[in-house]
Formats: C-alpha cells, sequence, structure tokens
C-alpha cells in the first residue's frame, strides 16, 4: 500500500492557493492536509472553507503555535509560504522537529538566514525543496535541452533581460515586498527566479557580482508627474482614486477582498499601499554583472515599470548563438488569475549556428502558472515519475546559490565595486546540476569561402 504523505500548510496568501488545490484536485490519493498555520487568524479560518480544504478538516494554528502543531499533527513535510523574512524561522524549525520542508522562492533573504538554513540542514539532514516553478516551464526546459546539447558549444556570455509590466510591477511596491526587510528587494525576491534560471543553464555557480540599481519610478516626484498631488498612504480612501492609474480597488475583486481587503482588522495589514509611498526602499531598475566558475558571464537586467511583460535571453558559445523570447500574461498576486501564462505568439527560441544560416526552433508549449510550470512543479512535488535528465528539482543548494547573486548584487549597491561571492557563506555545497558540454572539445569552424 502506498504511503500517504502529510503536509501542513505556513502561510495562507494568495500563493498557498496553488498548493491547496493540488492537494484536493490532483494529488489527494497520495496526499493528506493535516494542518494550516498563519499569523491573520481571519485568513487561517478563511483557507479552512476553501472547498479545495475542507474535505481535509485539517487543523487551525497561529504562528505563535507552531512547534504545537507539529507535535500534535506530526506532518512529514511544512510548505513555507508565508512573508520571505519568515522563511528561515519555520524551515529551521519544521527541520529541527523532524520534518522536511517545501519552501517557496526566495529560500530567505539574507547571508545569516542562508547560513542558518544551511547549518541546520547539515545538523539535522532534512529534505528542503525550493519551488524554483521556472525550471519545470517547457520552454525554459528547452533551452536547457539545447545548452546540453551542445547546439552551440561551451557558453561564453549571457545576456538576460527580465521586464516586469507596470501593472505587475507596481503590485511589489503595494504589499510587504517594499521593504527590504521583508523581501531583500527584488534582487532577491524576483531575481532569484533569473539567477536560479541561469545557474542551472549553465550547471555552473557564481563568483562575483557587481550590481547597480535605484528607484526612479515608484517616487513620490513620479506622482507629481502623473498629476497626483494628493496621494493617500493606501488605495482605500485615496482622494486620487479617480486620477491615478495605478489604483487598486481590492473590494472590487473577490479574491483579494476575502484574502486581504476583509482580514485587515486581525493584523493591520494593508495590500494596498501607494506604490509613491515615501517608505519604499528597494529598487525598481537594476543591472549586474556576474563572472561564473566555469568562465561564463552574465550581463542582467530587472526593470519593474515596462511597456510588456516578459524576458529575452542571449546566450554566446564557441558554435554560435541561442536568442530566446517570451512573452507572459500580466497579473496581481491573489488576484485570482493564472500568474505568468505563457503568450505563445510572444515566445520564440532562434539558433546563429557561427557562419551558418540562422533558423528558428519549434517552442515547446505549456498551460498555466509560470509559463506552464507549475503544473509540472507540483507532480514533481508530489507524484515524481523517475528520474529527470534536467534536474529541475531544487534543494538547499540551488536554493543558496540562487539568492547569493542576490545578496552580493546587494552588499554591491551599497558598498560599492565587486562582491566575492565565495565569501559569503560556509559550507554551501555545489548543487546538483547536470553537466554541460565539455570546453575540452575541440572547435571545428568552416573557413570563408
Amino acid at each position: 500500500m502506498k504511503k500517504i504523505n502529510t503536509y501542513a500548510v505556513v502561510g495562507l496568501g494568495g500563493r498557498a492557493r496553488m498548493y491547496l488545490d493540488a492537494f484536493a484536485k490532483s494529488y489527494c490519493a497520495q496526499s493528506r492536509l493535516v494542518a494550516l498555520c498563519d499569523r491573520n487568524q481571519g485568513r487561517l479560518e478563511l483557507a479552512a472553507q476553501f472547498p479545495a480544504v475542507a474535505p481535509f478538516a485539517p487543523r487551525l494554528y497561529s504562528d505563535l503555535d507552531f512547534d504545537r502543531m507539529i507535535a500534535e499533527t506530526k506532518p512529514d513535510t511544512v510548505i513555507v509560504v508565508c512573508q520571505d523574512s519568515a522563511h528561515d524561522t519555520y524551515i529551521c524549525r519544521a527541520m529541527e522537529l523532524g520534518c522536511d520542508v517545501i519552501t517557496e522562492k526566495p529560500m530567505t533573504i539574507d547571508a545569516v538566514r542562508t547560513q542558518r538554513i544551511l547549518d541546520t540542514q547539515k545538523k539535522t539532514g532534512r529534505k528542503v525543496r525550493v519551488t524554483f516553478n521556472y525550471r519545470y516551464s517547457p520552454p525554459r526546459t528547452q533551452v536547457k535541452e539545447l545548452l546540453m546539447s551542445g547546439v552551440i558549444g561551451d557558453i561564453l556570455s549571457v545576456d538576460f533581460q527580465w521586464m516586469l509590466d507596470t501593472y505587475h510591477g507596481a503590485d511589489y511596491f503595494r504589499r510587504w515586498h517594499r521593504n527590504k526587510s521583508n523581501s531583500g528587494g527584488l534582487f532577491v525576491h524576483k531575481s532569484t527566479h533569473h539567477f536560479d534560471l541561469v545557474n542551472w543553464w549553465l550547471s555552473a555557480m557564481p563568483n562575483e557580482v557587481v550590481a547597480t540599481g535605484h528607484r526612479r519610478f515608484a517616487t513620490p516626484a513620479t506622482a507629481q508627474r502623473l498629476g497626483l498631488h494628493q496621494p493617500g498612504p493606501r488605495c482605500t480612501g485615496c482622494a486620487e482614486a479617480t486620477t491615478c492609474p495605478f489604483y487598486l480597488d481590492l473590494g472590487a475583486n473577490e479574491e483579494l477582498n476575502a484574502l486581504y481587503r476583509q482580514q485587515e482588522s486581525f493584523d493591520g495589514y494593508h495590500r494596498d499601499q501607494c506604490i509613491f509611498g515615501p517608505d519604499i526602499d528597494i529598487e525598481d531598475s537594476m543591472q549586474a554583472l556576474v563572472n561564473y566558475d566555469n568562465g561564463a558571464t552574465l550581463k542582467y537586467s530587472l526593470n519593474a515599470f515596462c511597456a510588456w511583460e516578459g524576458y529575452a535571453v542571449q546566450f554566446n558559445g564557441t558554435l554560435g548563438r541561442l536568442e530566446h523570447k517570451c512573452e507572459e500574461t500580466v497579473y496581481i498576486n491573489g488576484d485570482g488569475t493564472v500568474p505568468g501564462a505563457l503568450k505563445e505568439e510572444g515566445t520564440s527560441i532562434r539558433i546563429y549556428p557561427t557562419r551558418k544560416p540562422a533558423y528558428e526552433v519549434p517552442v515547446w508549449t505549456g498551460e498555466g502558472g509560470h509559463g506552464g510550470g507549475d503544473d509540472v512543479m507540483l507532480r514533481d512535488l508530489f507524484a515524481p515519475e523517475g528520474d529527470d535528465k534536467y534536474l529541475r528539482d531544487a534543494d538547499h543548494r540551488g536554493g543558496a546559490a540562487s539568492i547569493l547573486c542576490g545578496i552580493a548584487a546587494n552588499r554591491s549597491i551599497a558598498e560599492g565595486g565587486w562582491v566575492k561571492v565565495g565569501g559569503i557563506l560556509n559550507g554551501l555545497e555545489r548543487p546538483n546540476y547536470t553537466a554541460m558540454p565539455s570546453s575540452s572539445t575541440p572547435i571545428r569552424l568552416p573557413l570563408r569561402a
């Protein structure tokens, strides 16, 4: 008889719904939800009433009763989807109490917290899975397949530009993400996805990082330029509600109203803070250079107020060039829409072999959140089907490697100059990345006519 795995979920905001729905709709035969935990009592009770959750009748616990939850419900695995700055608390305590962990990205937000997770994992031997769903998105997996095939030889450099649409990008400045003490800034919270992709695509570890970043759009000055002279601290009750292009009406969206507007009295958290507020301390435009241990270099940028959502990445190799563009649908977290669904008409892969004609590659497609990656990742989490040649599952090592770039970038912005990544953490082992073409492979170029 197949073992039933038991789970507890910590943090019941918008992202938790993906896991709760997965248990009920696809993995109820092998998974059982035994407990829910959140610091907001209203949101905790709301989650218990979700159609996907109610049949499990999970026990409900406040964040202060985490240890008691583990003792009473004995979950095999704790799923951590709370505020980023609290991830390490629950990851480490769950391991200490004998549980494995699945955590949302980023694994945590700074070096001290990362070191604590690494040390606790080594001491306890428990497993930590970090949910990098972009690895599982068919087009991103296809890029990995192409690079593994050696079609452009050894990778020498990567140019990677990520664009957040004004609709989605603004949302990071409304929520708790707007302060680095909560999120680590977008270089950690958002870019961890992107740095992980490059680490995984290259099967390489970052050596050193230099970065710049600033906030030039989400500022009081921009509000003045838009003709907003009296913006309030939040959208609700704002005098500029009828004229501000970034106004968010929480009450008009059923999901946002239930998750946030109706739960404000329990903890005072406002989901619709003004994106032009003077208290914001994260950047909205960032650039970084990263040198890797295999000799490759990365030139990276992230901008949070662009005209379209998605990315463009170019790989330059010893045998050619690969260009990949991906457009995504826009959304805001927790609004009930599919997050980051793939726009097939805006996604392409093109190969430029050295001294040969370029050609288009038919793109692998997928449906659902994060470019079709969510469903594939959930299957790998809860019903794995055997070995994965792409090694898309990420553990604490991959989680740490991805945020190392963001941590180093934040240090570079604060202190100036290059930051050596190797001196930030102790005892970080190399992630289990798939082998790439060897640099010892002879390069054969055709002679010019």
